[in-house]
Order: structure tokens, then sequence, then C-alpha cells
């Protein structure tokens, strides 16, 4: 990697590759109402400098942060590398987050500016009026006047690999978002590793096209997918949102070579009528994503042609801790998410932190091997020393993920550790129970969780949505545990069922699983729940 920052990767390409496609949004990012963009990395670029110019001529310095409120639009791109070739970091803002939740990124991230799409200014002025930096809200369509900086910074240094870059924060399920410090090096090694990992994934250099739904405000799109194409000058395909009824039109028409998924995607296009048209093995190389249900796995690349290429790592670990099945065997259906190359170690540790035996579940440590352990990684959380120092421990960064090793090295999925409930002395993990309730009658969507025992320390209990409102009696709940005895040991079943109208969710649509344990806990007490305990017996052997 010749260059040291982002921009100058983006101007680097645009040497090359100058006339070719950088970016386009299909006409089915139907709210966008812009109908289809294309932006070649030329024409970007003049928009880069112009803007970077603007900004550089209000004073705005390097290690300062701006608040982005762009959505998936070409103005997150221009605005973003135009700060970051002065120096700039930026925090990008999530389109549903709440005000309360703004407020506190923008406030808790010291930002001097935020820009806004039009539609959003007034709320966001009123947001930050309340917030004690007081930042000033631009919107996209007056971005030729950036108001001058507060403060003049004297401030002249240039902008290096380790400057911060952007500041995105952890959803979490407790407590506040964590704001972790990702610099210039950090995404450049994203685009290296997403283009020199081979295997399944081999890249072609100006010749790829990769589509992507997710929000900018994540590492998976702002880092693996932004900086795969601008570091090989291909094309990114950004979609505002997920769009099951439109996403294969966007993909046909958008001549993807490459998708990125989350695990719900798959599941809800298997959902959709078969096609004639279904086959894509002639277009696209493969999907790249985490999360897919392994039921679904093999199912979906007979049907659709294409690889499902699962992936670990974490906003923490960046690509320098990146673990991914692009080799065979890929043991489709297993949640294994490959085996480490060997610049990465690792660790599978149990509480105390000592290795487990090979084949026994253990939270998963990494780190670089080398003289710089975190090379690749994030550079720690903002204001949050402690935190910092709780993940990285004796020089390992601990994951809090739950993995096992096969005798081949082959890593799989097991559960996250705050999500393990302990019953009776069994780690029963409660994402291997959601799996088990996967296509159980009535069940629309099932969120595990502990709830406290008198007797065994923990239960398990599950809370359903269920499919309509006739399915929440108490023959549906000895169903759904019937269901589960068929492939899970008794013990991990769940003891309670309770049934809700909705799970609560964060902003990135993950479940809030704090608040979803505390919703138990209290239905329990209240005794709004199915006690199916006596469910639970152990199979008598023959």
């Amino acid at each position: 990697m010749n260059s040291n920052t982002v921009y100058k990767a983006f101007s680097s390409t645009c040497e090359e590759f100058g006339s070719h496609p950088f970016l386009h949004i299909p006409d089915t990012a139907a709210p966008y109402n812009t109908g289809s963009i294309d932006a070649s990395y030329q024409k970007t670029l003049e928009k880069i400098d112009s803007l970077a110019s603007t900004y550089e001529n209000a004073g705005y310095k390097i290690n300062t942060r701006i608040g982005l409120f762009l959505e998936n639009r070409i103005d997150f791109f221009y605005h973003w590398l135009a700060l970051n070739k002065l120096g700039c970091s930026v925090i990008p803002l999530h389109p549903d987050m709440q005000s309360g939740e703004i407020a506190y990124f923008l406030e808790h991230g010291e930002a001097v500016l935020v820009v806004s799409l039009p539609y959003k200014k007034s709320e966001l002025e009123e947001i930050c009026a309340n917030i004690n930096n007081k930042p000033p809200v631009i919107s996209t369509d007056e971005s030729t006047y950036i108001p001058a900086a507060k403060s003049f910074s004297q401030n002249n240094d240039i902008p290096s690999g380790s400057t911060e870059c952007a500041l995105l924060y952890t959803s979490g399920s407790t407590g506040k978002p964590k704001g972790c410090i990702l610099d210039n090096n950090y995404f450049l090694y994203a685009g290296y590793w997403y283009n020199s990992i081979g295997g399944l994934m081999e890249l072609k250099r100006g010749q790829e096209r990769l589509l992507t739904p997710l929000p900018l405000n994540h590492m998976n799109a702002m880092a693996c997918s932004s900086m795969a194409m601008i570091m090989s000058g291909g094309c990114i395909i950004q979609l505002d949102r997920f769009h099951p009824k439109t996403w294969w039109e966007s993909v046909r028409s958008s001549r993807a070579t490459i998708l990125h998924y989350l695990g719900v995607l798959p599941a809800i296009l298997l959902e959709q009528p078969k096609s004639a048209d279904d086959d894509f093995s002639e277009q696209i190389k493969f999907g790249f994503g985490a999360g897919v249900n392994p039921k679904h796995h093999d199912i979906f690349e007979k049907r659709f042609g294409f690889p499902l290429l699962e992936a670990w790592a974490m906003t923490e670990s960046g690509a320098g801790g990146s673990i991914i099945a692009n080799h065979e065997p890929r043991h489709i259906g297993t949640c294994c998410f490959g085996k480490p190359e060997s610049w990465l170690e690792y660790q599978l540790v149990d509480e105390k932190k000592q290795v487990v035996s090979l084949g026994e579940p253990g939270e998963l440590r990494v780190r670089r091997v080398g003289d710089n352990s975190a090379k690749g990684f994030f550079s720690g959380y903002f204001k949050n020393p402690e935190a910092t120092k709780e993940i990285w421990q004796d020089g390992w960064l601990n994951t809090g993920d739950v993995v096992r090793e096969d005798e081949n090295g082959y890593l799989y999925f097991v559960d996250r550790r705050k999500n393990v409930i302990r019953r009776s002395g069994e780690n029963i993990a409660a994402l291997e129970v959601e799996a088990g309730l996967v296509g159980a009658p009535g069940v629309l969507e099932a969120l595990v969780t502990a709830v406290p025992d008198e007797i065994r320390g923990e239960e398990v209990a599950v809370c359903v949505v269920p499919k309509t409102k006739l399915d929440t009696g108490e023959q549906t709940a000895h169903g759904i545990v019937n269901y589960a005895l068929k492939t899970l040991t008794y013990f991990k079943v769940p003891g309670y069922v309770i049934f809700c109208e909705a799970l609560p969710r964060t902003s990135s649509n993950k479940p809030k699983r704090a608040e979803v344990k505390s919703l138990a806990k209290e239905y329990v007490e209240k005794g709004k729940f199915f006690d199916t305990r006596h469910l639970k017996k152990r199979a008598h052997k023959q």
C-alpha cells in the first residue's frame, strides 16, 4: 500500500481508472427519488477536491470531527473523502436513529459541524442546539457555503496512516454505544485484505461491481465494500437499503458481480416465488457476509447459483483480524467461517482465559503475527480507556464470541459469550437454541434469553413473536418445545415460552438482547408465560 490515507488511495486509483465508474445508485433506490446515478472516478475526484478546498478555506483542519447524516447517497462519499484529504474525521449517522441517539453521538464525539440532507436539517439543528458543543448544521444543497470553524486550529500536521478517519459507534446490547476510533490504516488494510485474500474472493482490477444494501455507518459497507472497490478500481453499487421485491432487478440491471448480505437476506429471498431466472451463476462471483441460517445456506446456493462466503469480523478487529471461508471445503450448513490465515494468531479460551481443549467452545481471541499485534485493528474506544483495556488483554483482542475448532483448524461460530445461559452447570448458547426453533409451528420470530431459576440458576426462556394472534396459546407453546426437542438436547429447550407483539431492536435492526432479557424476567414474574419445564425430560436409553 503506497497511499497512507483513504483520499490518496482514491486519487491513486483515479490515475489508473479515471473514466471507470466509481459509484452507481440504481433507480430501485426508490426513496431517493433521484433516478439512477452514475459517477466516474474522475468526476467524483473533481467534486471531492472542490469540497475539500471549501472546507479548508473555512478553517477545518486535521483532527476535527464532522457528523454526516447523508444516508447511502453519493454525498456521503463526497464529504467523507473531502474531509479525509484534510485529515478530518467523520461520524456517520444512521437514518433510523432517534434524536437522543444522534445527540449522544454528536456530543460524545465532539462534532464541530454536521452535514445533513435537506429534509433532516431543521431536526438536526434542534438537536444540536441542545447539546454542549452545539455544532452548526449545513445541508447538501448549500455545501458551497460552509460556516467558519469555531476555532481556527494552528495544527499544520499532514494527514497520515495513523490519522483518525472515522468514529464508528458500536450498537452493543448493554450500556451506551462506544465510539471506535478508526484510522486511515484501518480502512486501507480493509481494502488490501479484500483484494488480496484470493480463493473464491479473487477480484479483477477495474472490472468488479459490488452491490451492497448495508448502511455506510457500519464497518462492512464503509470499510469493506467501499475500500475493496476504491483500491481495485471497481464500482460500488449502493442501495438505500434492502428491498426484497426489487433485489434481483437491482442485481440484474446494475450488472453486479459481488453481493454483500446479512444473514436475514437469504432467508427473505428464499421465500420469494421461484423463477426461471433464479440462476445467477454466470453473473455473480460470490456473496460476502455473515450469519446465514445454516438450514438456508445450501438451499440458497443451489437455487441462485453462487456461493455465500461466511466471514467473521467485528468493528474492533477490522480486516486485520478477519477470518473467512473463502476456500473449499466451506462446511456449508455448520456455521463455519473458515480457517485463520498464517498471519493471524488466535486462541479459544474459557472464562479464566485458559486455552480450552480441541473441540470445546471458547471465547475467540485474535492478534496479528509480528511486532504490531493490532495491525488493521481499531485504535481504541474514544474517551473510554477502561473499555479499551478490557477488550485488549495480554496482547490479545478479546472478541466475546464463543467459537469451537475442529481437528483440521476450521472455526465454527457458537454464540456470543454474553448470550450464554448457564443452567445446572451447563452452558447453553442462545443462538443455538434459536436456530433449533427455526420453522417451529406458529413462530414468526424467536429470541432466546436467560431468566432466573431458584433451583438451576438460570432457565432457558424464549420470547416469541407469533405468526397470528391465534398462535399464542398453550398448544402452540407445547408445539414449540416439542419441535425443539427433535434437534436439541433436552436441557437446551425453552422452559418458559413468552408471547409478545414485537422484539425491541436497535437502529441497525439488531435485537436488543439486554431489553429482551429484562422483558422476559418481567413476564415470568407476572406469570405471563407458559411453563414448559415439565416437557424437558431426558430421553431414556434403549
